[in-house]
């Protein structure tokens, strides 16, 4: 684009081309839910831009895919993929998207998703919506994608665009890009504004960026950051922002303490994983990095807490979302008797039990709720910040995800094996996924986790170790 040799509307044009020929016919991917119909358009008139005025930076006419339960206010809808929400047009942007559109970005259209992000069913099928239907994995069709920002992995992995958005409540940022082999940021929790996304729970969600390289990360989650003061956590946001982009250096690792964290879920299910991870320590070593094996960390009674919390913040945070954003249902209740009354287009393959047992809960102020908040953050920060002061580390590593499982409607999702991403999950801390290996040509990452705000240094060694282990493989898909 500096030289005048690609232009926002050819590249906006090849994606679109891509979308239709490979996501819609072909292998049938099924990642795009809905194309911005003003695409080209914006394209046009950011290449005018661009020779009138000059680039208003490196994101400047790069085509952009959001996930659906990011309100953009266009000719686009925001639906989380459920038809109780189906023209739903909010009316305005998210911050994340007003920020997008100030860098430059191309909106090029919004991705498929687990229907509410994952957050209906008990035996869901992960990149299944009622609107968009199944997302395939970009590496095997037949694999599931993982999920929730299962259309937004699946259309970078494919290169049907250039970057894209997803949101992470607990691993449906790093799931997806793991098995989708990509690099994936769970930033920390406020750094990236959460007003306009449709939410699960305010305590943990956060978006994202999604890309091919380390750098195509770190630049966009530099567009997307920003203080929000209608985010609540707006001042909690920190007093100097780095641009995430700058500074990248293979020489990152050299002298960092790295702790190998082996307490994951799943630790003893999958033996070809752990010769991914010991791979990867070695190249660590090779890089200068000290490395602390293992690490002791307790999170007993982690995921029980988290769960009831999250139960409890849906039915209050959807219910302020759907008001404030005018969308056609205005409460947890009125979707359930949506999907209850439309059960054979609403429901066809899974039932609704997350979005009932919510139903269930009271307000925010039951101790029930605030035991839990307190038990989840506690165990979870303290897993964290414990084992760095401890052993004086720079941030722990582990597996991300097992390869991609098959995608099973009968009994929904069978994701068994490896999975560590509930820790940074529910601390609200940092975390950034990288390919790190393949089994029969399924990608496995492995995940730098960090403290509160240490975005910007997990982001130098994850590119450190790109730039030395193992490279990205890109699916084979042809037109």
């Amino acid at each position: 684009m500096e030289s005048g040799e690609l232009s926002a509307v050819s590249l906006t044009q090849f994606y679109l081309d891509r979308i239709e020929a490979i996501d819609r016919n072909g292998p049938a991917l099924n990642s795009i839910i809905e194309i911005n119909p003003d695409a080209l358009a914006i394209a046009r008139s950011l290449d005018v831009e661009r020779e009138q005025i000059g680039s208003r930076g490196p994101m400047h006419g790069i085509p952009v895919v959001l996930k659906a339960n990011i309100d953009t206010a266009d000719r686009m809808e925001t639906t989380a993929g459920s038809l109780a929400l189906k023209g739903h047009r909010p009316p305005q942007d998210a911050f994340i998207v007003q920020q997008l559109r100030a860098a430059g970005a191309v909106i090029l259209g919004k991705a498929n998703l687990s229907e509410w992000a994952n957050f209906r069913s008990t035996h869901s099928s992960s990149g299944w919506s009622s609107i968009g239907g199944q997302t395939n994995n970009a590496y095997d069709p037949a694999r599931n994608p993982c999920g929730s920002s299962s259309g937004s992995a699946v259309a970078v992995a494919a290169s049907l665009t250039s970057v894209a958005i997803g949101t992470e409540t607990n691993g449906s940022i790093v799931c997806p890009a793991s098995v989708n082999g990509l690099v994936g940021i769970k930033p920390t929790l406020g750094l990236v504004s959460r007003s306009g996304i449709i939410p699960i729970a305010h305590s943990q969600d956060t978006a994202g960026p999604m890309a091919r390289t380390v750098k195509d990360a770190a630049i966009l989650l530099t567009a997307i950051t920003g203080r929000d003061a209608a985010d609540p956590l707006a001042n909690h946001f920190p007093a100097a922002v780095p641009d995430f982009a700058l500074n990248l250096s293979t020489d990152a690792l050299r002298g960092a303490r790295i702790g190998v964290w082996r307490g994951y879920s799943g630790v003893d299910n999958d033996p070809r994983v752990e010769v991914i991870l010991a791979n990867t320590i070695a190249t660590l070593k090779s890089l200068g990095a000290e490395i602390v094996d293992p690490l002791e960390i307790d999170t007993d009674g982690m995921g029980e807490a988290a769960r009831q919390v999250l139960y409890y913040e849906f039915k209050e945070d959807l219910k302020q979302y759907l008001i404030a954003s005018n969308a056609p249902l205005r409460s947890l209740s009125e979707v359930i008797a949506f999907n209850e009354a439309n059960r054979d287009l609403a429901m066809p393959l899974f039932g609704q039990e997350r979005m009932l047992e919510a139903e269930t809960k009271g307000p925010l102020t039951d101790p029930e709720y605030l035991q839990a908040l307190a038990d989840s953050k506690r165990i979870s920060q303290n897993a964290i910040n414990d084992a760095l002061r401890t052993h004086r580390l720079d941030a722990l590593i582990a597996p991300s995800r097992s390869p991609a499982w098959m995608t099973d409607h009968v009994n929904g999702d069978q994701s068994s094996g490896v999975s560590s991403s509930s820790l940074a999950a529910i601390s609200g801390y940092a975390s950034v996924t990288l390919p790190a290996g393949d089994i029969f040509g399924m990608p496995v990452g492995v995940s730098f986790i960090g403290g509160e705000f240490s975005d910007a240094a997990l982001i130098r060694y994850a590119y450190a170790l790109e730039q030395a282990g193992y490279q990205r493989q890109p699916p084979e898909i042809s037109q």
